[in-house]
């Protein structure tokens, strides 16, 4: 059987094979570091490698979506590793919110004498300040709201992301160094884009998220009853009273759908609204507000039945599957399949949704173009109705003078590597101009924005980072690692989940422990060694073969291969790199007909990273390497768009 000749270059592929997770993650935590440095009980160590490239890492740590865990090779195995759940781990122990919290600036740089404005306090803000400020920047942050954090403290429900949490970590990045924050100050309102340039700022990013629900096109929606999901959300986080019936349907089947059908089964009462004037003080506040909890609410205000309709099926929702599954647990019907036609009043108050099956949802193409059962209508009563069908930025504040370019989706158009827009020394991320993502997603686009600035600002691009590779003397996996299971990661009993009360408790040493060493070390490699110039001193024993456990060792006649015509081409113009490999053979032997030799071949996707073979070679030609990225930043902060333009992603 013919076979692909397979290129051993350092690209997008090598990338993923040796560092899934970290390629996965958008700010590129190394997470497979941290989670291995868990299981070996060096929890402090770890709580750095997770936190250096990421200035939210105590909010990911319970909220994150974990692209990385999507992308585990423990997943390809049985199930991965739970990453998001053992940062929470070492957050709780070494992060801000912590009784143990260290500040750590090392390499922060002096003063630079440039000024950066940055409009919004949400992820891409305070990510975007955290960077420019280690990079010697002066950075004033202007909020609208009378809190920071944007949809991280007026979206996430208390329930999953605690309001000291979010408190610890602003406060850390308020530390950084240069730091201001400025409340209650709403761009078109109290200051223009303009006015920020004329105060002396040297760069503006705009970072603005997206605030504004998006409407649903249907009879009805003007209904008394009728609230959009993020005004409901913002009334319920900031401490406003926000009285709903006793059956709610809420309409969307993402992620703030489910947080607005859970708050919904939550709602609360509050004495008075919050006063803005201090935002320590206003956490303080909204925290000692008094809560209700769930039966006492459903008795006076909140809801005794709660519905979601979503137009997916289950098995394409958008919203993360542990949402969905916590939704049902605490008792929320979910009907999937079924798109809204109308709401359905009397005497101007909502009294039930009409809906239709949905007969698909994408089209041949991939698009989102819904289709529906013709005569397939069915009601659902109801006396709230929530709309939690998308969100959108709210950009009335760049009118014409800006000449910031808009694009026809609503959203502020901007270079993909610099973030920065069509009026130079402007920049914007977030949602604003990707649309909702997720918050990692944020946190990189702040990342990014820094670097983006400081190279407009300073005509200096930002050196890519630099790869290390260790030989590992001797390299051994712990015993029975491929049979450690999954820990589930443990949660509130459902009779306790009440009012504000968290549903997730986190991780114990023990099976913090337990569940990292799990991981299968993906950025450690068998490499097959040769000489410089007498070519391999293998003896084709065979023995690597013969003791790899998942089978992904193959020797195989160099003549049955297939080898393409681009990498021929590939090979014939860099031979003095496959000197060793090919043994003297030519780009033009291998494309000409049967030569003499042989191959290894390995399907990294099924190593397990237990070097056995390194162990067993007779002439100590496989050798365990490991392979770490190292910031060539004198601030130590790994230039985002560099590592992307690397990695191809």
């Amino acid at each position: 059987m013919k076979k692909n000749f397979i290129d051993k270059m350092v690209d997008r592929d090598w990338l993923n094979t040796n560092f899934p997770c970290m390629t996965a993650c958008p700010a590129h935590t190394n997470a497979g570091r941290y989670v291995s440095l868990i299981g070996e009980g060096r929890f402090e160590e770890a709580y750095r490698f997770a936190r250096d490239p990421n200035p939210l890492a105590s909010i990911c740590g319970r909220v994150c979506a974990h692209p990385c865990e999507t992308a585990c090779r423990r997943g390809e195995i049985d199930r991965p590793i739970q990453i998001r759940a053992l940062k929470r781990f070492l957050t709780e122990r070494y992060g801000p919110e912590s009784k143990n919290f260290k500040p750590h600036q090392e390499g922060q740089q002096p003063a630079l004498g440039l000024k950066v404005a940055v409009v919004g306090a949400g992820p891409v803000g305070l990510s975007a300040a955290h960077d420019l400020a280690l990079m010697g920047y002066s950075v004033t942050i202007f909020e609208a709201a009378p809190v920071p954090g944007g949809m991280l403290y007026l979206g996430i429900p208390e329930y999953r992301l605690p309001r000291d949490v979010v408190e610890a970590q602003v406060r850390e990045i308020l530390a950084t160094g240069d730091v201001t924050l400025k409340l209650n100050q709403r761009a078109g309102k109290d200051f223009s884009i303009e006015d920020l340039r004329s105060q002396g700022f040297d760069a503006v990013l705009i970072a603005v998220g997206a605030h504004r629900s998006r409407d649903l096109s249907i009879p009805g929606v003007d209904l008394d009853g009728v609230y959009k999901g993020i005004d409901f959300l913002l009334n319920v986080n900031l401490g406003y009273k926000f009285t709903i019936g006793k059956k709610v349907v809420v309409i969307g089947g993402g992620n703030v759908a489910m947080d607005v059908a859970r708050s919904a089964a939550r709602e609360v009462v509050r004495q008075h609204e919050v006063p803005a004037d201090d935002w320590e003080k206003n956490l303080a506040a909204v925290a000692t507000h008094e809560m209700v909890d769930i039966s006492l609410s459903a008795l006076r205000l909140g809801a005794s039945e709660v519905h979601i309709v979503c137009i997916e099926r289950r098995n394409e929702m958008p919203a993360a599957m542990e949402e969905i599954e916590e939704a049902e647990t605490e008792g929320i019907t979910i009907h999937a399949g079924f798109g809204p036609k109308c709401a359905v009043g009397e005497n101007g108050r909502v009294v039930g949704m009409e809906m239709l099956r949905t007969e698909r949802v994408f089209d041949e193409n991939g698009k989102f173009n819904p289709q529906f059962v013709a005569g397939s209508e069915s009601m659902l009563a109801c006396d709230t109705v929530i709309l939690a069908v998308g969100q959108a930025p709210n950009l009335d504040f760049l009118d014409g003078s800006t000449k910031v370019a808009i694009s026809a989706r609503g959203l502020i158009e901007a270079d993909r590597r610099t973030l920065m827009t069509s009026v130079p020394g402007i920049f914007a991320g977030g949602d604003c101009v990707f649309g909702p993502r997720l918050i990692i997603d944020s946190v990189a686009d702040g990342k990014r924005a820094a670097v983006g600035i400081d190279e407009y600002l300073r005509g200096q691009k930002h050196p890519d980072p630099i790869i290390e590779i260790e030989v590992l003397s001797r390299h051994q996996m712990i015993t029975n690692y491929m049979e450690i299971a999954r820990q589930s990661v443990p949660m509130l009993p459902l009779e306790r989940r009440t009012g504000v009360t968290e549903v997730e408790i986190g991780f114990d040493e023990q099976t913090a422990m337990a569940e990292a060493q799990r991981c299968l070390h993906c950025w450690i490699n068998t490499v097959f060694e040769g000489t410089e110039v007498n070519g391999t001193e293998c003896i084709l024993c065979g023995g690597c073969v013969d003791v790899c456990p998942e089978q992904c060792l193959e020797l195989v006649p160099l003549q049955d291969f297939e080898f393409p015509q681009p990498v021929l081409a590939h090979v014939g113009e860099n031979q003095e790199l496959y000197e060793v490999e090919l043994r003297g053979v030519s780009a033009q032997d291998l494309g000409s007909g049967p030569i003499t030799g042989s191959v290894m071949v390995k399907d990294e996707t099924r190593c397990i990273r237990c070097g056995l073979c390194a162990l067993r070679c007779p002439v100590r030609e496989i050798t365990m390497e490991a392979f770490h990225f190292k910031s060539a930043e004198p601030t130590g902060l790994i230039p985002i768009q560099s590592f992307d333009l690397r990695s191809g992603i």
